[in-house]
């Protein structure tokens, strides 16, 4: 990763000031959607979109094309911004879709920039609850402002984890075999359908630790950063460093990490 000195703080600032207003914005037309309908398609067999994803995500990468047009950028429903450069945006317009299209009120706007292949700052905006997560490289992980720390728990027998499975279906059996180990080894498991939240909540210490695999960038990429900011560590599933591009990770506050990828490695005999 580039060293904090090297990064440009006002830019990330900047762009954080902007992910936070766009993703606010963004909020509106969810909430609208939620109280109008939304009209829904199917991406796959399972795997949904709404008109909200879509209405969203062109107003988030609008914005931040307006303001930085020589960025590359990637969104989950298509958007593209300048083809190179070292700055990428990632976004994820509504990471819970499901979650959203039936009116669970559990899903969040996901915006990452990374630099150079790592995340550097990254905003999650749970619309239901408004709750604003973000972090910048090397200045902390705040909720609604105020700064948030990873949970303190040692002992994976007391530790409340996440997980979720692939929208194929034909391929959970290694998420099923990981679910019921960490079922019989933690206090208790959940699968609450928003990586983004999963991933923000360990660093705020409502969970102690999540992995999932297969899973996107644009899902984790802010949450990583936020976690990382927040204490946490963030690996893949087998302990080796995290990268942008893995369709894998894990998430913990530090002190379980071992336990967890241990567990891991002995379920999937990695």
């Amino acid at each position: 990763m580039q060293t904090i000195s090297s990064l440009d703080i006002a830019l990330l600032e900047r762009a954080r000031d902007l992910a936070v207003r766009l993703a606010e914005e963004a909020g509106v037309i969810q909430r609208e959607a939620i109280q109008n309908g939304s009209a829904v398609h199917f991406k796959g067999e399972i795997d949904l979109v709404t008109d909200a994803d879509i209405a969203s995500e062109k107003l988030i990468s609008s914005g931040i094309l307006a303001e930085f047009p020589d960025h590359r950028l990637t969104g989950e429903e298509g958007a593209i911004g300048a083809e190179s450069g070292d700055y990428r945006w990632l976004i994820d317009p509504i990471d819970g879709t499901t979650n959203f299209a039936h009116k669970q009120p559990h899903w969040a706007v996901s915006i990452c920039l990374e630099y150079a292949g790592e995340p550097v700052m990254g905003v999650v905006y749970d619309v239901a609850k408004r709750e604003m997560f973000t972090a910048i490289a090397g200045q902390g992980a705040f909720l609604n402002g105020v700064p948030i720390h990873v949970s303190a728990e040692t002992q994976l027998k007391r530790a409340l984890g996440s997980t979720g499975f692939s929208y194929d279906v034909h391929a959970r059996a290694e998420a099923f075999a990981l679910w019921e180990a960490f079922s019989w080894h933690a206090q208790a498991m959940r699968r609450d359908g928003a990586a983004a939240l999963d991933m923000v909540w360990v660093a705020c210490g409502r969970l102690d630790f999540y992995f999932e695999k297969p899973i996107n960038n644009w899902d984790v990429s802010a949450g990583a950063i936020i976690c990382r900011e927040a204490g946490a560590t963030v690996t893949r599933l087998d302990g080796e460093p995290y990268n942008i591009n893995d369709e894998q990770i894990a998430a913990s506050n530090g002190a379980l990490h071992q336990q967890m990828v241990d567990l891991i490695r002995q379920t999937l005999h990695q």
